[in-house]
């Protein structure tokens, strides 16, 4: 059968000019809206956020790089926007404020603060200087109860000298501190992290010590050692807890928080229940729990207080705080108005912030009484749980006393005078007591 050429059939004329025509008009009326569009437009623009960030520097407060990479300028605004509407949600809470840092904390925190109401103002990216700009609108119009304060390693990746960077933190304490002259503020070292992110330890180790140079003295800001609490030996980021090295991981958050947890429930905001621990039979309290009676400065009692005049020691819900010195370190001492002349088992449980130092003195000598791993002198304890409530025993058979961690022997035969007091160190860092109870031997 031969094969025929196959032809599309034609559309019919007239047809086809009513879909030329039917086409045309659709283009026409498109013009002439896009055209309307223009416009109003033209005649209405849109207004600017007054979240976003300001275009240019001039007026602005400090000194010191301010992002504006699309990205953090996207995240800025949607970030701010979301808590202009949760202003009275937030008011009254304990703000932490910061930059990536911060903001990895979530919203809830991962539950690592249960009781206690918390604002996050952490944004990805941030610097000291874009702290300034929106610490009003971010962090004072919420009036908080408290700020967390960690910001400055932004400023170092874009190659700000640690001196620029602590002149900001100067204002944003100032701004800070003029919103209401008794606002707690705890000030947290600048994280370690590496070279290869452009953040290298010795600017870091350098930008922290400006830090407690200019806080030094200030009773009103708790400066935290969080730096000694996450560099190696390098002074770098350790990989399984900053696995890029500048971001924390769940470890290096639960880290954190246990080392925050302390200097809140001293500031009152966490842990606002009484102990009831009731001592072994045979063993007396040395501490009710409630006042500082029964202890005092030698020369003092402190009987009925529930601090001593400084404030260094205090009494809250069944625990004898020594508070971290605003000079950075300051010895003292507070001791019991008894002595113990015969045997006896001392027992108690203390709490340190990282690289706290403390001691204990039996009589005379000290026992040290430090966050061990940190601030040594017994750095290979298995046993011992940083920024935890740990258990000393101190048993003294004549002149002689053997004390223990957790059940690790800290020393084997301490030499003692034939009595004298107990007493509780203060030096570096918050350190905590509680169930303080001495057992005298018949």
């Amino acid at each position: 059968m031969p094969l025929r050429s196959f032809a599309p059939p034609q559309c019919p004329k007239p047809f086809a000019l009513g879909a030329v025509r039917a086409l045309r008009s659709i283009a026409l009326g498109l013009t002439a809206l896009l055209s309307q569009i223009a416009t109003t437009a033209a005649e209405d623009p849109v207004p600017p956020s007054p979240f976003q960030i300001p275009t240019t520097d001039e007026g602005l407060p400090g000194d010191g790089p301010i992002r504006r990479y699309p990205w953090f300028q996207k995240l800025w605004i949607e970030k701010r926007h979301a808590w202009a509407e949760r202003v009275e949600q937030d008011r009254g809470a304990v703000v932490f404020l910061g930059d990536s840092i911060t903001q990895g904390w979530g919203d809830d925190f991962g539950g690592r603060f249960a009781g206690m109401k918390t604002a996050n103002r952490g944004i990805s990216g941030d610097t000291t200087r874009g702290l300034l700009i929106r610490l009003q609108q971010d962090v004072l119009s919420l009036d908080p109860a408290c700020v967390v304060l960690l910001i400055g390693t932004n400023d170092l990746e874009e190659k700000a000298e640690p001196e620029t960077i602590a002149a900001n933190l100067r204002l944003l304490l100032g701004a800070l501190k003029k919103h209401r002259a008794n606002l707690p503020i705890v000030l947290c070292e600048v994280f370690p992290s590496s070279a290869s992110k452009l953040r290298p330890a010795e600017k870091i180790k350098k930008l922290n010590a400006l830090y407690a140079d200019l806080v030094r003295g200030d009773r009103q800001v708790t400066l935290l050692e969080t730096w000694t609490l996450f560099a190696d030996a390098n002074g770098d980021a350790r990989a399984h807890e900053f696995p890029d090295l500048l971001h924390p991981n769940g470890d290096g958050y639960a880290k954190w928080a246990a080392a925050l947890r302390p200097i809140l429930a001293t500031l009152g905001f966490l842990e606002n229940e009484g102990d009831a621990f009731t001592p072994e039979p045979g063993f007396v309290s040395l501490f009710n729990g409630k006042d500082l009676t029964g202890w005092g400065y030698r020369t003092n009692a402190f009987n009925g207080l529930t601090s001593s005049p400084d404030g260094r020691y205090l009494a809250r819900h069944g625990r004898l705080i020594v508070s971290t010195p605003p000079e950075g370190r300051k010895y003292q001492v507070l001791w019991t108005a008894a002595e113990f002349p015969g045997d006896f088992v001392l027992r108690l449980e203390f709490r340190a912030t990282p690289n706290a130092d403390s001691g204990i003195f039996l009589r005379q000598p000290q026992l040290q009484c430090r966050d061990y791993l940190l601030a040594g002198p017994y750095l290979t304890l298995k046993q011992y749980r940083p920024q935890d409530w740990n258990q000393i025993e101190v048993t003294v058979t004549g002149r002689t006393a053997r004390a223990t961690c957790n059940g690790e022997e800290l020393e084997a035969a301490l030499a003692l005078p034939a009595t004298g007091p107990i007493g509780l160190e203060g030096d570096r860092g918050q350190m905590e007591y509680r169930r303080i109870r001495i057992k005298p031997s018949p």
